[in-house]
This record gives structure tokens, sequence and C-alpha cells, in this order.
């Protein structure tokens, strides 16, 4: 196993921390108490994992992600880079986002994110539309 300068690894307060075979760790990394991480894990720079998580095997930490306590990250899976984990997430997944959710709706999410103030615009006008035609009505009704 492999730990970059300035990581800090907690001990155990009442069971053990395990970093297990073949693991590599980043720069900047903060490992809180009771945490495993299984063989040939990959955590990046600047990630925060909180006490008594539970990561599987071959799992990739992006940079910045923070991970929430007494969870598990299943085997394979990948947090994307500044994902915020609030949940166990199940193996071979790929999250991201905060809180994180599977990739693929994080991605559609943020591109509906994207588009908010030409949305926001779009009501507007179509507000005054509507206003305009229920004046008209009320003249022809009146």
């Amino acid at each position: 196993m492999e730990i970059g300068s300035n990581v800090t690894i907690d001990r155990a307060r009442f069971d053990k921390t395990l970093i297990k075979h073949g693991t590599k760790i980043d720069n900047l990394v903060q490992i809180a108490h009771n945490v495993v991480i299984g063989e040939n894990s990959i955590v990046v720079a600047q990630t925060g994992i909180s006490g008594s998580t539970i990561i599987g095997k071959n799992v990739t930490l992006a940079g910045q992600t923070g991970i929430i306590g007494h969870i598990s990250i299943g085997d394979n899976a990948v947090v994307a880079a500044q994902a915020g984990v609030t949940k166990s997430v199940p193996e071979n997944t790929c999250v991201s986002g905060y809180p994180a959710k599977p990739h693929k709706k994080a991605k559609r999410i943020n591109a509906c994110v994207q588009k908010l103030p030409d949305l926001y615009k779009l009501v507007n006008k179509l507000e005054e539309k509507i206003a305009a035609l229920e004046d008209v009505l009320k003249e022809k009704n009146g």
C-alpha cells in the first residue's frame, strides 16, 4: 500500500482502522477511526472518510469526496470528484453529486440546473401572455 503526504489516519477507539493490501492513498486525505478500506482501492487527494465506514475492494474515491460515517461503499464502486456520500453505495455503482446519486441521474439533474435561468425567463413570458389573454377574454365576455 502507498500513503501520500499529509494523510491523517485515526486510530480505532474500539475496533481497528484497516487499510488493506494494494490500496493507494493520495495526499491530504482524512481517514477516521474504525474505517476499513478494502484491497486495491484508490483514495484521491482531499477525500474525507468519516468513522466506522467500510470501503470495499477496488473502490475509487475521486478527489474531494466526502463520506459520512457508518455506511458502506460496495466493491468496484466509483465515487466521482466532489461527491458527498450520505448513504451506502452498492457494489459496481458510480455515484456523483451532492447528495451522491447514480452518475447518469446526477448528470441529467446538472443539465437541468444549467437551464434554469432560461426556463425562468420563459415562464415569466408565458405568464405575461396568459395575463394578456385573460384580459382579452374579460373584455369579450364583459
